[in-house]
């Protein structure tokens, strides 16, 4: 009986230790196949990213010369720059940038601070969301209707209205999310020392949460950076110096697109130097964000 019960003992050990490897190989070969489609992934995004840095390279490089930042966009077969729109590009993302980032900066900390769980705060998270995931040519078709249409002409305000209706939704998202991740005890150490809540908020959470703040606006303007849509809506194009931004305003953005399909040699060149100076803007605004981002 000893060595019956043994015996048995010992194959159904054996039993469960081959169900244990079979088990172990079968995980193994699952995680190899998911190993090799996400490397198969990354090298196939990774292609095509460094095939448009490439041409972005080769292209744009070739097009760069002294009088891109000091002409202005140039008649066909003619010499000229994008001075004008390199200064049109500059002032309406800074102007929505300066505008816009403190409405989102206050909106996300009234979600965050301030109750966070309420209906409002609960259709403002709804409407963010709406905005955040919306195609930015609507959001130009808006402003042209709300601003456009209203004045009866083509402005640089118009174009600076929707990159700041573009930016607010990211700052906002960012914001929030940043200020929900400061642990609560900084807020309850700083409301025992009789600290009020607006001091709480300026000095303890945002400075907590400063990094990743910056992080978003850098993000927000990053992306209104390179919008063509809204300004053909909005700011349209000028292909002469301006500076009065109630008139219609020249873009990087919108030079890029309008050059880029024409079939003048000079003004494709001109396209390609655009596409490498915004990427480097990009790249740059990125860098940044990354640089904040570590510092956290």
């Amino acid at each position: 009986m000893n060595q019956t019960s043994t015996s048995a003992a010992l194959l159904a050990r054996q039993e469960k230790q081959q169900e244990r490897q079979s088990l172990f190989a079968r995980r193994k070969r699952i995680n190899a196949i998911a190993i090799t489609l996400s490397m198969a992934a990354m090298v196939f995004g990774v292609f095509w990213l460094l095939w448009i840095l490439w041409e972005t390279i080769r292209l744009g490089v070739g097009g760069l010369s002294a009088t891109i930042f000091t002409q202005s966009t140039p008649a066909p077969n003619d010499f000229g720059g994008l001075a004008n729109a390199l200064y049109g590009s500059f002032v309406m993302v800074l102007l929505a940038t300066f505008v816009a980032t403190p409405i989102g900066i206050l909106a996300g900390v009234c979600l965050a601070e301030f109750n966070p769980k309420g209906p409002l705060a609960s259709l403002t998270r709804f409407v963010n969301d709406i905005l955040l995931s919306a195609p930015s040519i609507v959001i130009g078709l808006f402003v042209y209707a709300v601003i456009v249409t209203q004045f009866k002409s083509f402005s640089a305000y118009a174009g600076a209205a929707a990159l700041g209706l573009i930016v607010i939704p990211v700052v906002l998202r960012t914001t929030e999310n940043m200020l929900m991740l400061v642990p609560n005890g900084l807020r309850e150490a700083a409301y025992a020392l009789g600290t009020p809540k607006w001091k709480v908020v300026m000095m303890v959470t945002l400075r907590a949460a400063k990094a990743g703040v910056i992080t978003g606006i850098l993000l927000a303007v990053a992306r209104i950076s390179g919008e063509t849509a809204p300004l053909l809506f909005t700011a349209l194009n000028n292909q002469f110096w301006s500076t009065d931004m109630s008139q219609p305003m020249a873009s990087l953005p919108v030079v890029i697109f309008q050059f880029a399909m024409s079939p003048y040699e000079n003004w494709q060149e001109l396209a390609w130097a655009g596409v490498f100076i915004i990427t480097l803007a990009v790249l740059g605004l990125n860098i940044l964000a990354r640089y904040f981002t570590r510092q956290k």
